[in-house]
């Protein structure tokens, strides 16, 4: 904040001028020093104090719009200069985002219900909050944010058809009943036939049950979710039943990563980079006939070295070769969960914060919030997923994609 130093000097001379303790309480003090920083930045800005006229001017001031901020000396009433043409937020004012927002909401109801830890306490303090958080308080805040989250969670999706699909599970600790136990949080994420991916829709159960899977994904359909030729998952148990049950017709690709390391795991340990690089030259291929081809030759040099993993390999063929139907041109992007694994680190930084969830309600209202703003930049997106031109072949011949056979009803 080099450029408005000088303000600083300027602002320090006059309330030494003052006398501050008498006539002005430690927020005003705050509020007329950001309120001078946030001038001069925007003096430094567009190149004119107030009311100046420069050549270098760059855009014109036209008014303010109020800001209560919230800091450790009390709520401090700030004005946030308007521009004519453009936008200016404050560099010194980190907008206070929804995930923030969820985030504090968290960890303040975790420590009203007793479940804080010194860590999580440490961390209200550092948010410039005081230990004695009202009740009232943590249910206006999570309102606001859960009603953001249930419109992501409950809009339609029948505006286009989702080609493809990606699901995911990552887990977290939550107190239920008395006790601490794993929960997965499951999300889904699509590709339309346009091209643009956007997230389908999130959820907080047990990800080995195919109840559970059922359910959130007769959500998504009910919704409007239609047109799903493929689904991107790891090998959960339920899920596929679940995706026979429910999205009739769409093919599974099971995730080659999750895949790779599963096989690796009875592999022995000095054969495990052999093993390793040999998976890897299945996908090498470029063709459908080549990779199965080449995956049945990998079978068969495994079988005298690594026996279990030669057995494993063979029996998940076609889920591992599911995405050689669609366009090469789409291989990359379907035959893992690599899409989604990004969202699934960013995630796991801000639920790690927490530690222990104090209820499954709290875990939908961190996520969901993280996600609104996920699913604002992917559907913003300048550039497209996947090019329409090669999504369309797909949308006009769903007839033409071998489906999975339907699960029988119990």
């Amino acid at each position: 904040m080099t450029h408005y130093e000088s303000a600083i000097d300027e602002l320090a001379e006059r309330l030494q001028g003052a006398d501050a303790s008498l006539t002005t309480s430690i927020s005003d003090i705050l509020a007329a020093a950001l309120q001078e920083l946030i001038e001069a930045e925007l003096t430094a800005r567009i190149g004119a104090e107030p009311g100046e006229r420069t050549p270098a001017r760059t855009a014109q001031r036209n008014g303010r719009r109020p800001k209560l901020l919230s800091t450790p000396a009390g709520d401090v009433e700030l004005g946030i200069p308007k521009l004519r043409q453009g936008s200016f937020f404050p560099e010194l004012l980190e907008p206070r985002r929804r995930i923030d927002k969820a985030l504090w909401a968290v960890i303040m109801r975790a420590y009203i219900t007793g479940t804080s830890t010194r860590k999580v306490d440490d961390l209200v303090k550092a948010l410039g909050c005081d230990t004695r958080i009202s009740k009232s308080s943590v249910s206006r805040i999570c309102k606001q944010i859960d009603d953001d989250v249930a419109v992501l969670r409950r809009r339609r999706l029948d505006h286009l058809p989702f080609v493809y699909v990606w699901l995911d599970a990552t887990y977290v600790h939550v107190r239920e009943h008395g006790q601490v136990v794993s929960k997965a949080v499951v999300i889904a994420t699509g590709c339309r036939a346009d091209g643009h991916r956007e997230v389908l829709g999130v959820d907080v159960g047990d990800s080995e049950n195919e109840t559970f899977w059922t359910e959130f994904l007769r959500d998504l359909k009910d919704r409007g979710l239609s047109g799903v030729q493929l689904v991107i998952s790891d090998c959960h148990a339920g899920l596929r039943a679940a995706i026979r049950r429910v999205l009739q017709g769409a093919a599974w690709q099971r995730c080659r990563v999750h895949a790779k390391r599963n096989l690796l795991a009875v592999a022995r340990h000095q054969h495990r980079g052999m093993v390793s690089a040999a998976i890897s030259t299945i996908f090498a291929e470029n063709d459908a006939d080549a990779a199965r081809t080449q995956l049945r030759d990998v079978v068969d040099k495994l079988t005298a070295t690594e026996p279990k993993v030669a057995a494993r390999l063979e029996a998940m063929e076609d889920d591992l070769l599911a995405y050689a139907t669609f366009p090469p041109v789409h291989w990359p992007k379907i035959w893992s969960n690599n899409p989604i694994e990004r969202l699934n680190r960013e995630l796991k930084r801000r639920t790690d914060v927490v530690q222990i969830f104090p209820d499954p309600e709290s875990v939908i209202r961190l996520v969901g919030a993280l996600l609104v703003e996920v699913n604002d930049e992917l559907v913003a997106a300048p550039r497209r997923y996947m090019a329409e031109a090669t999504l369309s072949p797909l949308i006009d011949q769903e007839d033409r994609l071998p489906s999975l056979p339907a699960a029988p009803r119990h």
